[in-house]
């Protein structure tokens, strides 16, 4: 039987080529089914198109003729050989086949020559095991209401567009999942995700936070500088969390990030480059901040070219069974249970309350109940539900010396619990959901005999 050429390069692993402009002129059905891309229609595209952490272009430039590159695919790690294609000296395309396609070939191979390599191939094992067990993605999102649905279809629309997105929604929703989600999904997936976070920083320290510092320029800093999360994103995604707290000073200096890429690190006279894909989060409407003056409205118009808002858990019960039933898996290892049922009035329980913390207040009450299960099954006893008090109670009021203060001291006293369980227990987030100062609550706590 006569080997053609076809049938040679059918065989090689991981086959593509890529012309002068970085579009496909040719892949083999191995690699297509590698990748999970349809080989036909995949001629012709933008490589990055077809295979987004492709670094195939990279080699279309520069004396350097021959490149290995390695690739994590949804847990699965290659390493790719790549070379210029050169006429008359002129490169005119990029071609690379794949040398090993799974972990434990590469793990075989160096076994061969050295085992001072084995923690490089524990490094690369570990890379693989981090990208495979993503712990925020889309299928972290619980739920099949049609809110959530929607949510999850908004997600995935953000992901293909490289516009800044705002995600809008109470505390406690979710919104920090929602920018992971994005990320993971995007043609950025493979490069860092870098996460901030506004509140209570002071004016100088979100500034060296974001931008970053060159050596001595403030007391304290560090001789080699630091770099800003700005720059630590580059060619990644920048998550800034309660960006309604940024102080209006900072502000300008975001919006210049975004319009011309560029920033400026504290004590520097030169400026940096950067390519980073923005992604802000608010438990405030930002118009409502801007036309009180709190928020820039120039800032506000950038940041809001795609917004999500995330459903307050309130407004999607229906998805309390899921969520519950996820919660128990996740703390059943913690907690040493080993809760395997769930009574359904739990779930009636559960579905008559409000939920003014959503899913965080959902974790923190599940949590708490599965403390206090014995056997294999999660009851509405576990729970430390407050009876309705709704009802003023009449005779009770006939001891006070004051019912209107009573009243009103009973109500701020239920208001700060709840607020404190909803954060667990932090005072500090207590106290800025409540809009007062730190030592205000303390004080509150104190008079109201709140431990």
């Amino acid at each position: 039987m006569e080997i053609d050429k076809d049938m040679m390069l059918e065989v090689i692993s991981g086959l593509m080529v890529i012309d002068i402009e970085g579009k496909l002129v040719y892949i083999n059905e191995a690699c297509a089914d590698y990748i999970k891309v349809n080989r036909e229609k995949s001629i012709g595209k933008d490589v990055n198109l077809v295979f987004p952490p492709s670094t195939m272009k990279e080699m279309l430039k520069g004396e350097k003729r021959f490149n290995i590159q390695y690739y994590f695919t949804a847990g699965r790690m290659s390493a790719s050989s790549q070379f210029q294609i050169r006429k008359n000296g002129e490169i005119v395309g990029v071609l690379e086949y794949d040398m090993l396609e799974e972990i434990e070939q590469l793990d075989y191979f160096l076994g061969l020559y050295s085992d001072a390599l084995k923690e490089e191939i524990e490094y690369f094992r570990e890379q693989a095991r981090k990208f495979q067990g993503t712990k925020y993605s889309i299928n972290n999102i619980i739920g099949s209401s049609k809110k959530i649905k929607d949510l999850k279809e908004q997600i995935e629309i953000a992901a293909m567009s490289t516009s800044t997105v705002l995600i809008e929604g109470e505390t406690g929703t979710g919104k920090e999942l929602v920018a992971h989600a994005i990320h993971n999904l995007s043609a950025r997936a493979y490069n860092d995700f870098v996460k901030i976070n506004s509140a209570g920083m002071t004016e100088n320290l979100i500034e060296s936070e974001l931008f970053g510092y060159v050596g001595g320029a403030f007391t304290g800093a560090k001789t080699s500088g630091k770099k800003g999360k700005f720059e630590l994103a580059d060619r990644g995604t920048l998550f800034i969390d309660e960006i309604n707290q940024m102080p209006l000073v900072i502000q300008p200096k975001i919006l210049r990030a975004l319009q011309e890429g560029e920033i400026s690190p504290v004590g520097s006279e030169k400026d940096i480059e950067v390519d980073v894909r923005l992604i802000t989060a608010s438990n405030e409407r930002l118009q409502k901040l801007v036309l009180e003056d709190n928020f820039r409205a120039d800032l506000f118009y950038r940041l809001n070219v795609f917004t999500i808002t995330v459903p307050p858990l309130r407004e999607r019960l229906e998805d309390i069974p899921e969520l519950v039933q996820q919660i128990v898996f996740k703390f059943n290892k913690e907690l040493g249970k080993n809760i395997s049922k769930i009574e359904s009035d739990v779930y009636e329980t559960l579905s008559e309350y409000d939920w003014p913390g959503n899913i965080r207040e959902l974790y923190n009450r599940v949590e708490s109940a599965m403390n206090y299960v014995q056997g294999d099954t999660l009851k509405k006893a576990h729970f430390n539900f407050r009876a309705d008090n709704s009802k003023i109670n009449m005779e009770a009021l006939k001891k006070a010396e004051n019912p209107i203060e009573a009243i009103k001291h009973e109500a701020e006293r239920k208001l700060i619990n709840e607020t404190l369980t909803m954060f667990d227990n932090n005072r500090t987030k207590a106290a800025e959901y409540l809009k007062i100062s730190r030592p205000l609550l303390y004080q509150k706590m104190k008079r109201l005999g709140i431990k």
